[in-house]
């Protein structure tokens, strides 16, 4: 799919004016996350008139890099906290697994979003509303519709009016396979006077040329959904974008630091390499060698021949020794080898939030837990920082969601729920410390005991509320140690 096709597209039959070519940015960072940029793994080596097309080897750090940074943002840890039952159980079911969230398998996809996010600069989460009634273009409450969720990246994404830094009319771009063939699904969100209205187009694409189609089945043209809710939640890597012409797009957290991921490449290459090169080179005498019928060199190796005769006096070498065979042991340089690696991957892990020693191959090593969070202060400070752009996301997707179920399915929810995120973030912070410090805080009179339990225990308000009592006392509560 070519994003550049859709934006022709909307700027000659919109009247916009988007530029495209940040987009190719993000199609670089992509390459960099698959492990493999042409312009830079491929090269050729010159053999007298042969030239042969080689990779580089790789150790695909981008991927892994968003990998640990999609671990530690939102993983099957993360607890969200609506302070109505009712709400809490129609969005995640009563164990955080079910609902729509479950329906949508929320958990393992929102996960793989963050990790493409912070390669591509930007990720959205699309509620959708499946076989929805209408009025004319207004939507109509109906409980057989069916709430979707599509999970987007940057290249799906095609902002359209940024007011204060937020994204408020977008456009956002699917390919469909239908039966063998391709076509592109486009759906534009824009903020009218009286809400959101909703623009559906469907495109047959064929030579870089669009050819509007009739919409599937059960897919309206346009839907005025009446609210200034957007069913939509975007979201990128907090980081300020220093690319031109980003159009409200985010940037690649290894935007920065291409120069390193080559040099982890280099460093990587040029240990496998060595391992290829370094085996032993035996240089045999022509008098050693014998010649079969055709007229091949037959070296003593390939017949298991140990005794020899030559004729004459043996050759000698400039070193006095006798020069029918001469051996060459390549030096493999692993310690040197490893070395370079290692420093390469400190200068990447630096550039990238994760701290100077997130990826470390000393195996044996110990160090104290005190040392173990000292090293990590970079990587806490960074994973705080973008915290708030998954919790600004997972609170616009829940409202969304929460909005659908009270106005389009007619469920008994609140859309103006408190949504309450509390992420598992003991990777990088001492968490029975914390805890020890909210017990101090309710001792002290600072916190209250059901906030203890929203927080730690994953209960909504009224929950919270009901399992501590208002006969308990602070004194109580302290001897139950874990609330």
């Amino acid at each position: 799919m070519n994003i550049g096709t859709i934006i022709e597209y909307l700027n000659k039959n919109k009247g916009y004016n988007i530029p495209s070519e940040y987009y190719g940015n993000i199609s670089v960072w992509r390459d960099w996350w698959r492990g493999f940029h042409k312009p830079f793994h491929e090269f050729t080596e010159v053999n007298g008139e042969n030239r042969i097309k080689r990779k580089l080897f790789t150790l695909k750090m981008a991927k892994k890099v968003c990998e640990d940074w999609a671990s530690i943002l939102l993983n099957e840890k993360t607890q969200i906290v609506i302070d109505d039952k009712t709400s809490s159980e129609f969005v995640q079911g009563e164990d955080g697994t079910g609902g729509i969230f479950g329906d949508n398998d929320f958990w393992q996809q929102g996960n793989a979003l963050v990790e493409k996010a912070f390669y591509s600069g930007t990720g959205a989460f699309v509620v959708k509303l499946s076989g929805m009634a209408l009025t004319g273009e207004t939507v109509v409450k109906d409980n057989e519709t069916k709430i979707k969720i599509n999970y987007l990246t940057a290249h799906n994404i095609i902002p359209l009016t940024i007011r204060h830094g937020k994204i408020i009319d977008v456009a956002f771009v699917s390919e469909v396979l239908e039966k063998g063939k391709k076509y592109i699904y486009l759906e534009t969100h824009e903020l009218t006077d009286s809400g959101y209205k909703i623009t559906n187009q469907y495109f047959n694409h064929e030579n870089e040329q669009l050819k509007e189609q009739p919409l599937p089945a059960g897919i309206a043209p346009v839907i005025n959904t009446g609210t200034d809710i957007p069913l939509f939640s975007i979201f990128s890597p907090n980081i300020v974008n220093t690319h031109s012409n980003s159009n409200g797009l985010g940037m690649s957290i290894f935007a920065n630091a291409v120069d390193n991921l080559m040099g982890v490449d280099l460093a990587f290459n040029n240990f496998n390499r060595d391992f290829k090169l370094g085996g032993k080179k035996v240089f045999y005498a022509e008098t050693l060698m014998q010649t079969d019928e055709d007229g091949n060199k037959i070296t003593p190796d390939d017949v298991m021949q140990q005794l020899f005769s030559v004729v004459g006096d043996l050759p000698i070498n400039e070193n006095g020794q006798n020069s029918l065979m001469t051996e060459y042991n390549p030096s493999l340089r692993v310690a040197e080898n490893k070395d370079g690696i290692q420093a390469q991957l400190d200068y990447l892990s630096f550039k990238c939030g994760l701290g100077t020693k997130h990826y470390q191959f000393n195996a044996g090593s110990v160090v104290t837990a005190t040392q173990y969070m000292g090293d990590k202060q970079e990587l806490i400070q960074n994973a705080a920082k973008h915290y708030i752009s998954i919790e600004r996301a997972l609170q616009g997707v829940v409202k969304a969601i929460l909005w659908a179920g009270k106005e389009i399915l007619g469920q008994s929810v609140n859309p103006d729920a408190k949504i309450t995120i509390n992420f598992e973030d003991s990777y990088v912070i001492d968490k029975e410390s914390e805890r020890i410090r909210d017990l101090q805080e309710i001792n002290a009179g600072l916190m209250q005991r059901w906030e203890y339990r929203m927080k730690w225990k994953g209960e909504d308000e009224t929950t919270a509320k009901a399992m501590v009592g208002a006969e308990l006392t602070n004194d109580e509560l302290m001897g139950f140690g874990d609330v």
